[in-house]
């Protein structure tokens, strides 16, 4: 399988997954004037799914370095295959609440503020299980990045007030988006042996195997959660299975699109952890709220009635994220 050896790579991995984590739900934002997200949301899980079969069939399997595939989900531990699952359900409880978010308050909202408490608080989860880097640039950066997302939540505020929409909705289902996706990457970082991706433990699963396991409690998940939601939405009428299977293929694309492209930083994220270590791995990917809220400013026009002086604080959003951000990397130096 192919493993990351080299830093500078895996920070590279890391970068990458900043970008799909922030951009996939450009695809969300397609697709929402004649398809309901709790639609979209089937075919993103679905487009997850697929691309973990085709990373662990094609980079899983190939070289002479590590487990294939197939032989590593023969060995594997039932403990380990059951954290990776209940990894799968935590993340879809938590991004079917992340995607109503979205819905409901933008992305340039909705991930600063969910994703941005994601990075908090699974930053300081995954250090403690894991202690690699150092802990102080660590830290720091994680607390630049928690001043943006303040900031941020002001200048929504400030935006709401202009356009005259109530926020409270979008915020708490943000909230506790972020406290459920905080949890999720420790319950798969527990499955692999992040010290030797070479010669993993016996039991133990490469990031390949980790990620197709996950992938499917997600989808197997789904079943319960995104029907609860589809009977019973945050701030729609219901629909049906129906609705689901009466759309054209094509439009059907988008959301596994989005799954695609979510899955591709995913499983790049974890190959880097190997290397860079699970905090830093996962506290560089959630610096996705940075590409988000970009495309929410700057290409969605989120903030396009908020008066001027809210530009002032969406520069002084993005100067700490990058600052954060650059700590967060240093820290594993």
């Amino acid at each position: 399988m192919f493993i990351v050896h080299d830093y500078s790579l895996a920070v590279v991995f890391c970068f990458i997954t900043m970008l799909c984590w922030g951009s996939w739900a450009n695809t969300q934002k397609l697709a929402e004037k004649n398809w309901r997200f709790e639609l979209f949301y089937w075919d993103y899980v679905i487009g997850i799914l697929i691309f973990s079969i085709i990373g662990a069939l094609t980079l899983g399997s190939t070289g002479t370095q590590g487990r294939s595939f197939i032989d590593d989900l023969k060995q594997a531990d039932s403990n380990n295959i059951i954290s990776a699952f209940i990894g799968g359900i935590i993340f879809n409880a938590a991004n079917i609440l992340f995607s109503a978010a979205i819905a409901i308050a933008g992305m340039a909202v909705a991930f600063p503020i969910a994703i941005g408490l994601a990075l908090v608080l699974g930053v300081i989860v995954n250090f403690m299980a894991s202690q690699k880097g150092d802990p102080m640039l660590l830290f720091a950066g994680v607390a630049l990045i928690a001043v943006a997302i303040i900031i941020n939540a002001i200048a929504y505020k400030r935006s709401s007030k202009a356009e005259s929409r109530p926020s409270s909705k979008g915020i708490i289902i943000s909230l506790t988006a972020g406290v459920l996706m905080s949890f999720f990457y420790r319950f798969i970082a527990a499955s692999m042996d992040l010290g030797n991706f070479e010669n993993p433990a016996v039991g133990k699963m490469t990031p390949y195997t980790a990620v197709f396991i996950f992938s499917l409690g997600i989808f197997i998940s789904n079943f319960l959660f995104n029907t609860i939601l589809m009977k019973r939405p945050f701030d729609s009428v219901p629909v049906s299975y129906s609705d689901y299977f009466k759309r054209k293929f094509k439009t059907h694309l988008t959301g596994i699109l989005g799954g695609l492209i979510w899955g591709i930083g995913n499983s790049l994220n974890l190959i880097a952890a190997g290397k860079a270590g699970a905090a830093i791995s996962y506290g560089l990917g959630q610096g996705a709220t940075l590409i988000a809220a970009l495309w929410g400013v700057f290409i969605w026009k989120e903030f396009k009635r908020a008066p001027k002086s809210t530009n002032t604080l969406l520069g002084a959003m993005f100067l700490f994220f990058v600052v954060g951000i650059a700590l967060i990397i240093y820290a594993g130096l």
